[in-house]
């Protein structure tokens, strides 16, 4: 406990050098809100500090707020193994701009960004593998995005008859039934 108030002392005194626009506090969580355009400096930073030492990155996720003016933000969860805490670094993006990628800094962020690349289309400059990893070949879309279509006319799979990726069209086995549900995502 005496070492997350150091922290958050440091982070109060930190505030006040690095660009970062908000520090929430939840129950024991920690998290810093910075402009998209600092991200690789204050990773750098909370990094190489000697009073932070957040040296490993656990987790960058993305997160999809279709009716917010920016759409995405991107989570980054660093872990300082000397101070036993956790701290989230927040952005928020929009639709079509892209991000530093944080390869440089953090090498385990290259599988991170990458399937973020492949769930919801943020492109992170700088990358050096960035490819779908999770979807199929030719999948058009991004499945995490919340304006992604739940079902579509054509189906890609692997036949093994042909060996090979073949596309064909989805036969529905009900044919005079007829599906008119609203998408939860749309009104």
């Amino acid at each position: 406990m005496l070492q997350k108030l150091i922290i958050v002392e440091n982070l109060k005194n930190i505030s006040k050098i690095c660009p970062i626009k908000k520090i929430q506090f939840y129950n024991s969580q920690i998290t810093v809100i910075v402009q998209t355009r600092d991200i690789l400096n204050i990773l750098l930073f909370f990094k190489n500090n000697f009073l932070c030492q957040f040296k490993i990155l656990s987790c960058v996720s993305g997160v999809d707020y279709p009716k917010s003016l920016y759409r995405f933000a991107i989570v980054y969860d660093l872990l300082s193994i000397r101070f036993n805490t956790r701290l989230t670094v927040k952005i928020f993006t929009y639709e079509l701009s892209s991000i530093f990628s944080a390869t440089t800094i953090y090498s385990a962020s290259g599988w991170f960004e990458a399937e973020i690349w492949d769930m919801f289309g943020i492109f992170f400059k700088n990358h050096i593998n960035l490819k779908r990893i999770l979807t199929d070949y030719g999948f058009q879309g991004y499945p995490l995005r919340k304006d992604f279509p739940l079902s579509g006319f054509i189906e890609m799979r692997y036949n093994e008859t042909q060996k090979r990726v073949i596309s064909e069209s989805i036969e529905l086995t009900q044919e005079y039934r007829t599906f008119n549900f609203l998408s939860p995502w749309e009104n």
